[in-house]
């Protein structure tokens, strides 16, 4: 259809500029331990113009503006830049609280790119391998950092609509609006990718879905009158260490037993080189974590007053806003990549990230959580496991047979509106968990 072929072309004309990786087949860690997730984000990257900068004299001057361009003005994202100054202006003048929750918002949407392009150019210089075991630590960074802040303040509810917010986000809106807007545009293609990855993801979601169901149901059924919240806290820290285990396999599976499954095929072409340092890099990674971390700290602090202010739900703003802005650069470049019947990426982005939020970034939350004598569980209430094992079954039914088109990712994204509109109406209020006590030991 021409429509369909207008719409690709208009989204290959976004990536004017950047450099097309040809890849073909699924992918987790290349020659430089690029990730769907950093191939995702990259898609948002601007060439940068060396000429203006070779004017200049001197050689560190040189450097340091070459850094600039690049991890700051680097990105399309950089019109959001300008949030993070206004984030600490806000905080400092003390200015409305949901202003400042709005402001940190924005500002971590670039700083996630960032992250994931930083993270991307220090492989450059370790190797595939090392450069996927950073990505595999670093690619959700902002949402552990948020989650870490919310700890800290004993907001335990935050910690669990954030992360959950995240894997469902991935399963149904990444995933759904790919296959949607990928299906739409090759209408008279058969979309096809390769279920192994898939399958392997799937299964990992499963377990932790049973380590989410298994306190929850210990919980219920419970004799009257037995206090098993105790019981309930020690299963789900004993879940969380067997998750971490399962993970760090999955890890090993994926970069040295069965790397084949996942390589990427790619075309003869010319290899990339790094557009700055291991240093540069390291330092730049250094400081966007840092400011990472204190918008993350005004997200926490503020979350109630924006609640309140707007009349919407933490649960609401948690589960459903937290998650888009965090997962905005991947979820662009996810459905470029479908546009361009490259489904493997796409899939690699959204079941990639929701198994490292599942099998990593939760687990290690409750660990964390443990350490700091905060009763953190894995018992995330009916309503919120409910959506999850929903959410992780019709992904998995969806994927099974290695096609797709429009319809698939239409019921994807309708089944995430439904989950959304629920959270939406949801009132509950949030709930502080004391410091101390029974529970705590």
């Amino acid at each position: 259809m021409d429509g369909s072929n207008d719409l690709v072309q208009a989204f290959n004309a976004i990536e004017n500029g950047i450099s097309d990786y040809n890849v073909k087949g699924s992918f987790v860690a290349g020659k430089n331990g690029r990730t769907p997730q950093t191939m995702s984000s990259s898609l948002l990257r601007k060439k940068s113009d060396p000429i203006l900068i070779s004017k200049f004299r001197f050689q560190m001057l040189r450097d340091f503006l070459t850094n600039l361009q690049e991890v700051i003005l680097g990105t399309k994202l950089a019109i959001l830049f300008p949030a993070i100054p206004l984030a600490i202006a806000a905080d400092f003048y003390h200015f409305g609280r949901p202003w400042i929750f709005a402001l940190s918002l924005l500002g971590l949407t670039p700083l996630a790119e960032r992250v994931s392009f930083l993270t991307e150019q220090i492989a450059y210089f370790t190797g595939p391998t090392v450069g996927g075991l950073l990505n595999a630590t670093c690619g959700n960074a902002t949402e552990l950092i948020i989650a870490l802040f919310a700890l800290h303040q004993k907001k335990i509810d935050v910690v669990k609509y954030s992360l959950l917010g995240s894997i469902i986000s991935n399963l149904l809106l990444v995933l759904g609006t790919s296959l949607l807007c990928g299906g739409l545009a090759n209408l008279k293609k058969e979309q096809r990718y390769d279920r192994k990855q898939a399958d392997v993801n799937a299964l990992l979601l499963l377990l932790g879905l049973l380590c989410h169901m298994l306190p929850m149901m210990l919980k219920f059924a419970a004799t009257p009158g037995i206090y098993v919240a105790n019981y309930t806290l020690q299963l789900s820290r004993a879940s969380s260490i067997f998750m971490l285990v399962a993970y760090v396999a999955y890890i090993f599976f994926q970069l040295k037993t069965h790397r084949q499954l996942f390589d990427a095929q790619e075309e003869d072409e010319e290899e990339e080189k790094a557009a700055i340092g291991f240093w540069s890099a390291f330092s730049w990674l250094v400081g966007m974590t840092i400011i990472i971390a204190l918008l993350s700290e005004y997200v926490v602090g503020t979350i109630e007053a924006a609640s309140s202010s707007w009349g919407i739900s933490v649960s609401f703003i948690s589960i459903i806003l937290l998650p888009i802005v965090g997962n905005a650069a991947e979820h662009a470049g996810s459905i470029i990549f479908a546009l361009k019947n490259k489904l493997d990426i796409s899939l690699g982005v959204a079941l990639g990230s929701a198994t490292q939020i599942s099998m990593f970034v939760v687990p290690l939350s409750v660990i964390v959580a443990w350490i700091m004598h905060v009763p953190m569980d894995l018992d995330f209430s009916l309503l919120e496991t409910g959506s999850l094992a929903f959410t992780i079954i019709i992904t998995a039914f969806t994927l099974q047979d290695g096609t797709s088109h429009y319809l698939k990712g239409m019921v994807l994204f309708m089944c995430y509106l439904i989950i959304a509109a629920c959270f939406f109406v949801q009132k509950t209020p949030l709930k502080l968990e004391p410091s101390s006590g029974a529970l705590a030991a």
